[in-house]
């Protein structure tokens, strides 16, 4: 199976560990020739002025919307761990994400809401949305990812309970099937006293639909 080539610049770790940001991405011909298999299948002629460089785009296009499979996420916030005396809520909000539903290879989007209790142990604020964005960037379903975050912080921070609620619109749905524009799919996953706690867990409810204030 041919993969995508990753560069990088100085400021970025190796592929497989790190960050996201900086990383670069070349297309490779096993995967530009299966777009032209494509456009020749949907009765396109990849030889056409404005698609000769499709696939080469798509390939690299590619490569970056699934990049989180070459990131280690504890590489990612090994360094960001701090103990602090602290044990009452973290939230951090409208993180925005994007990512590609396995079903289709169609895109989803939307925002995802995080929250923790801590033990002890906080992550850098920074790293929250990495997170989101290092399982975002594979293929998935909205479920899968939802809980990919919530264990996934519940196992590097070991808090009292995490939180996580992600909203998304599906172009699976929007576009095709059922074509309906409106439609929006809310998960969450609970862990911890967000899952035995009725009050908790409102808590954070109402902090993700809560209204920010407008000034002036």
């Amino acid at each position: 199976m041919s993969h995508p080539t990753f560069e990088e610049d100085d400021s970025v770790a190796i592929p497989g560990r790190g960050k996201l940001e900086g990383l670069t991405f070349s297309s490779n011909p096993a995967m530009e020739q299966a777009v032209v298999t494509i456009l020749q299948e949907i009765g396109e002629r990849p030889e056409r002025e404005g698609l000769l460089k499709t696939p080469s785009r798509v390939a690299k296009m590619y490569a970056e919307l699934t990049a989180g499979y070459q990131i280690d996420p504890e590489a990612l916030i090994n360094d960001a761990i701090f103990t602090v005396n602290y044990d009452e809520m973290v939230v951090v909000k409208h993180i925005d994400f994007y990512s590609l539903c396995e079903h289709h290879l169609l895109p989803f989007m939307g925002q995802v809401h995080v929250a923790y209790i801590p033990q002890g142990k906080v992550v850098g604020l920074s790293k929250i949305p990495r997170i989101v964005e290092t399982f975002a960037r594979r293929l998935q379903v909205q479920e899968r990812l939802t809980v990919q975050i919530a264990d996934f912080i519940e196992q590097q921070l070991q808090p009292s309970g995490v939180a996580v609620v992600a909203e998304g619109v599906h172009l699976c749905a929007v576009m095709r099937g059922v074509k309906k524009a409106n439609a929006s799919m809310t998960t969450s996953a609970m862990r911890g006293i967000f899952r035995e706690d009725h009050k908790t867990r409102a808590e954070f409810m109402a902090h993700v639909n809560r209204t920010p204030s407008s000034s002036g």
